[in-house]
């Protein structure tokens, strides 16, 4: 299908006030032709204000508490403020929360993406669904995924954000509905939530406190800056083709084990503060993304050097945690 011009004078980010929604709320605030930025959080525990810019305060952007499954505050949402596309971050995404309990990560992953979805469809605006590289599940070196790689999720997470996927296609399929999906690899940056791996392993070594690693530490990751990923999630709503995947990664594979070495490295905390602990259920042991179609299609790349921007984000992180 040929691509659709899309306007992002007026975007609607569900999720802005988590770690990349409110990266991506700071680019788009930082190019002339948006207008204004609505954001719709629920604020869960992954949601703060403080990440907005001026705490959503801000002269150009809105902020709505509300829930993505609430399907009359999205029609609400979408004919008040005259929004002209959707970027959709809001979800679950924390594994080991999902291994514990899946049912807030079906309500907000799968059904609450259908609810938006469907509002976006009756509205005639264009959505672009923001996915993970999980969806793949584990691969052996020197495989890469590919948009064309067999979908296989390992985690009730994964699982959820797979199944939003598979309804955002059918959705393109079954109604010409304008949608885009990115599947992106591993974030790092500031503002994430403690949870996650980087700044969890930092706040153990800033409190000399054992740092846990799943495991033999030796599961692959590709790290790609936050920055970077909201570049291409804006790069593929523009230019992206309707009904299609862009994998978005940095070629950039670390073992999680070299990662919390660098984060010791950097604190100048020694390697015995290691503590390796049972694996997670499920754990993938690679993750590699093949970025080839987004760099030819969408004209977007990765950027950010990985050794500058992790040692000044494990500097940041240490400051906001200390």
């Amino acid at each position: 299908m040929p691509r659709m011009p899309r306007d992002l004078s007026r975007p609607l980010v569900t999720g802005g006030a988590g770690f990349i929604g409110s990266a991506l709320v700071r680019l788009l605030l930082a190019r002339p032709e948006v207008e204004r930025v609505v954001v719709l959080d629920k604020l869960t525990y992954a949601g703060s204000l403080d990440r907005l810019p001026e705490r959503g305060n801000h002269p150009r952007l809105d902020f709505i508490h509300g829930d993505i499954a609430d399907r009359s505050l999205l029609e609400r949402t979408l004919a008040a403020h005259q929004l002209t596309g959707v970027l959709h971050l809001a979800a679950e995404s924390h594994v080991d929360r999902s291994i514990d309990n899946a049912d807030d990560f079906i309500a907000t992953n799968i059904t609450g993406t259908a609810s938006l979805m469907e509002a976006c469809r009756a509205a005639g605006i264009p959505l672009l669904h923001c996915s993970t590289d999980e969806a793949y599940g584990s691969v052996m070196a020197p495989a890469l995924f590919t948009e064309e790689s067999p979908l296989r999720p390992s985690s009730p997470y994964s699982a959820s954000k797979t199944s939003a996927d598979l309804l955002c296609l059918a959705a393109h399929t079954t109604y010409g509905q304008d949608v885009v999906i990115t599947r992106a690899s591993n974030n790092y940056g500031p503002r994430q939530h403690p949870e996650k791996l980087i700044p969890r392993m930092i706040h153990c070594a800033l409190h000399n406190q054992p740092l846990p690693v799943f495991g033999n530490g030796l599961q692959v990751r590709d790290w790609m800056h936050a920055d970077d990923h909201c570049a291409g999630i804006i790069a593929a709503y523009l230019r992206g083709n309707a009904g299609e995947v862009y994998n978005l990664g940095a070629r950039c594979e670390r073992t999680n084990l070299d990662l919390v070495r660098s984060i010791l490295a950097i604190l100048g905390k020694p390697e015995s503060l290691i503590r390796h602990v049972t694996d997670r259920p499920g754990h993938d042991c690679r993750y590699a993304i093949d970025p080839t179609k987004a760099e030819r299609e969408l004209g977007w790349t990765a950027r950010v050097d990985f050794e500058q921007a992790f040692r000044q984000t494990v500097r940041q992180l240490a400051a906001e945690l200390a």
